[in-house]
């Protein structure tokens, strides 16, 4: 499961506050497709042609318009009118006063809000999923699919708000009780990358919110209609149940409002997933105000085959995926299958497979976002197990083999140094039930199952006294 995204960064065309005729001919004299019959199932999500893009109990936006594309045919679906700073300001005092009432529901109570929101996801799942294959590119199973992950891990969530807890442990003083404490952090903040515009927000919200936390998204700004149709399912759990709907809140913009969340003290926890360029800009901002934060970003999984798949995101992917090739073949690579961009409307082009290149060829080392294969003969197990840890990203591996010695050695200490590591599975795809992230560049993050829930919390390490004495630890008497 590939996490790339340009996540701080807009790349779509905008219109100022106050524009009326649009100043693209070509794209934007266009029907835009939620006006065309066979696109009506889009209303069925509450989507209009313009989209406010702001929601924290109500929904607005001051900001710039931006509308979205498919890539599929590079046709107009819709505008999203973003947020401005004033917006956000606003957004994030009405999520802390929301922080108030949420945290005080018990958290099995909590567990049954994200249920609900399980069942309403369940219930648009068909044209949920449809928008993420119109919007970002999927093909439709897939899209499906991502929705699917949402509904599994409220599920997941659920079960875990009657189960998250800290041990009481043995203290050393008669009449003490030594226990750990979770307590919510307060305000998470979730940045989502455009290649998994529902499941990896499902993943961090449906968790964070059981564990008491509110919730401030900002998607894709390629991916501004899925955040606005998801964040409408919600709104209307959280108002069905007289909640306030600042408890999952929707900023959608640009690095203006990536870069606030990231700088802002009332952002308690930082969710990141994108680029490891951009993460590290992140983790230096969160740091330096000694924040917290979980980052997702980049993978170059040493096993990646594509063969049904949908077009990339955009145009510029396919610049950079013409880009990836050249440079292959300027390092002795050799194009044995595709390589070319498809002659047909869209943003497609060929299942590439490229040989000759060495291991450590700098383009090896490079993700690209899109489909290309580098194959490499090796030598013994030992040679390419090296090899797969010389990659700086540490995401998702995987191994073909039926030696229980070889496996084992695969997970071991001497095996693959990834977060997620596989046997005679595909790298792509993750169940809920186990932690997702990876190691290295990838930025160390977990998300999802087993532990992580851990991430969304802050821990006490609490000391009750309940004797007649006041004994010191270590035995210590002053005296």
């Amino acid at each position: 499961m590939w996490r790339l995204s340009r996540a701080l960064g807009v790349h779509a065309a905008r219109t100022s506050k106050l524009s009326a005729p649009w100043c693209r001919p070509a794209a934007f004299m266009s029907t835009l497709l939620i006006d065309q019959p066979q696109y009506a199932w889009l209303k069925e999500l509450g989507l209009r042609e313009e989209n406010e893009g702001v929601y924290n109990g109500s929904w607005g936006g001051r900001g710039e318009v931006l509308t979205t594309y498919c890539p599929a045919n590079n046709e107009p679906i819709a505008r999203v009118r973003q947020a401005s700073m004033a917006d956000y300001e606003e957004t994030v005092k009405k999520a802390r006063e929301a922080w108030k009432v949420w945290a005080d529901i018990p958290a099995p109570k909590r567990g049954e809000i994200v249920r609900q929101i399980g069942d309403a996801l369940r219930e648009k799942i068909g044209i949920l999923g449809s928008l993420v294959s119109l919007e970002m590119g999927k093909i439709l199973v897939e899209g499906v699919g991502e929705v699917q992950e949402y509904v599994d891990i409220c599920d997941y969530a659920v079960g875990l708000s009657r189960m998250i807890g800290g041990p009481i442990l043995p203290s050393e003083r008669p009449g003490h009780a030594l226990i750990e404490q979770w307590n919510p952090v307060g305000l998470v903040g979730i940045i989502t990358a455009f290649n998994f515009p529902v499941a990896v927000y499902g993943w961090n919200s449906a968790v964070a919110m059981i564990c008491g936390n509110v919730c401030l998204w900002k998607g894709a700004p390629t991916t501004s209609l899925i955040s606005v149709a998801v964040t409408k399912i919600i709104a209307k759990v959280l108002e069905d149940n007289k909640l306030p709907g600042a408890i999952c809140s929707l900023t959608c913009g640009g690095a203006d409002i990536g870069t606030a969340m990231a700088k802002d003290e009332r952002v308690n926890l930082l969710s990141f997933t994108g680029s490891t360029q951009v993460g590290k800009q992140v983790a230096l901002m969160v740091q330096e105000r000694f924040g917290r934060s979980l980052l997702e970003l980049g993978g170059n999984n040493a096993i990646i085959a594509n063969v049904l798949y949908g077009p990339l995101h955009t145009k510029q992917a396919v610049s950079m995926f013409l880009g990836a090739v050249e440079e292959a073949k300027k390092e002795g690579g050799t194009v044995v299958y595709g390589g070319k961009v498809m002659d047909r409307p869209g943003n497609y082009v060929e299942p590439t497979i490229v040989t000759g290149l060495a291991h450590d060829a700098s383009i090896v080392h490079t993700e690209t976002f899109a489909p290309i294969l580098y194959v490499f003969k090796f030598k013994n197990e030992e040679e390419v197990f090296a090899w797969n840890n010389e990659v700086k990203q540490g995401l998702s591996s995987s191994i073909f083999t039926k030696d229980l010695g070889r496996i084992f050695h695969w997970l071991g200490p001497k095996g693959s140094d990834c977060g997620i590591v596989n046997v005679n599975i595909p790298t792509s795809g993750a169940e809920i039930g186990g932690a997702f992230g990876g190691e290295k560049h990838t930025g160390g993050g977990r998300e999802s199952g087993s532990d992580a829930w851990k991430q969304y919390m802050r821990r006490s390490t609490c000391t009750i006294n309940y004797s007649k004495d006041l004994p010191l630890a270590q035995g210590i008497k002053f005296q």
